[in-house]
């Protein structure tokens, strides 16, 4: 006797049915640990200085004018954006959005002085706030009895006195590429066969920029930069029948410079060739000279620059912000132990 078509359908429901619940206990939510998470995260890299190839120069560079009384002209920073359009496939921007951000710490390993143009959001509602006098910078002991507020003065913010803009230009895919592929093995269907694949390609990005006189608009300096990015890929593999089993082994490798690094290092070339005509430096033999000892100094480094706010630079200092190990042997033991009778806040 046939069963109806509606139980059919009404039987392979309820298995279907029988068949979630039962995956749904196969995918329980994992216990919470100790440190309140579900899982702990892999990788525990600490965290590291980015330099490029032209970071030394930098700090050098800057070295050099503080050591040698160069002034350094207030610099700003306004937008240098990409225009080459490349979008990914998986949406988004090839390109970084952040040179001028980068640009930024290039001058500040320069030791160069800067000034604040690119957001200017938090400055201007400040100052909105302190036109209605709504801020002080007089410490609350007792906050309902009032203070006075911060008062606006003519003249208390710095000018520019050069800015650069820019952007990038050009992001070429494989502008030359090569490679090699190989099989070999036996003529039998059951013998050992191999293959090998390599490919080699590069492909490049570009950068304009230029330095403005603020106060006249005068371009008084362009560069443009281009540097070449290098990829590789290598794969080999087996393949061999022995007694009735199938074997294919097969592990391959592949990098590529990584491309927003590259950016990083044309702006850093840029930046240099700016201050150094800005310093009115020769060129790269004032930090070869042996007799300078690369003239480091402590409020410069890898990391960028800073302006010490306590007399504590033999222990906090530019070049330990490039130590990867500082910091990371603070454990929460340790936090926990310490006391906040000291703290300023």
């Amino acid at each position: 006797m046939h069963k109806k078509p509606g139980k059919k359908l009404a039987l392979a429901l309820v298995s279907l049915a029988a068949m979630s619940v039962a995956l749904t206990g196969c995918m329980t939510t994992p216990g919470v640990n100790s440190a309140g998470n579900y899982k702990q995260p892999i990788g525990a890299a600490p965290v590291t200085a980015n330099p490029t190839a032209y970071s030394d120069a930098l700090v050098c560079l800057g070295s050099y004018a503080r050591q040698n009384r160069l002034a350094s002209p207030r610099l700003a920073v306004g937008r240098i954006s990409d225009y080459t359009g490349k979008v990914s496939l998986e949406g988004g921007r090839e390109i970084t959005q952040g040179a001028s951000l980068m640009t930024m710490t290039a001058l500040a390993k320069a030791g160069a002085r800067q000034v604040e143009r690119f957001d200017t959001s938090v400055g201007e509602m400040e100052l909105k706030y302190s036109n209605n006098k709504l801020i002080t910078d007089a410490p609350q002991a007792n906050p309902t009895q009032p203070v006075d507020y911060r008062k606006i003065m003519a003249g208390q913010v710095a000018g520019s006195d050069f800015f650069i803009v820019g952007g990038i230009t050009e992001l070429n895919y494989n502008i030359r590429s090569s490679g090699v592929d190989a099989y070999a093995g036996e003529v039998a269907d059951a013998g050992v066969k191999g293959l090998f694949y390599g490919r080699t390609y590069v492909m490049n990005a570009a950068l304009d920029l230029r330095l403005v006189d603020t106060r006249t608009l005068e371009v008084v300096d362009v560069i443009s930069y281009q540097k070449q990015i290098v990829g590789r890929e290598v794969k080999a593999g087996v393949f061999d029948i022995l007694n009735g089993n199938l074997f294919d082994i097969s592990g391959g490798q592949g990098a590529l410079e990584p491309m927003q690094l590259a950016v990083r290092a044309m702006i850093e070339r840029a930046t240099l060739e700016f201050m150094a005509n800005l310093y009115g430096v020769s060129g790269p033999e004032v930090c070869l000279d042996a007799r300078n000892d690369f003239l480091y100094n402590d409020t410069l480094g890898a990391t960028g620059g800073l302006t010490p706010a306590y007399d504590n630079l033999e222990s906090n200092n530019a070049g330990t912000r490039a130590d990867p190990n500082r910091w990371t042997e603070v454990s929460s033991g340790s936090r926990s132990r310490g006391s906040r009778s000291g703290s300023r806040y």
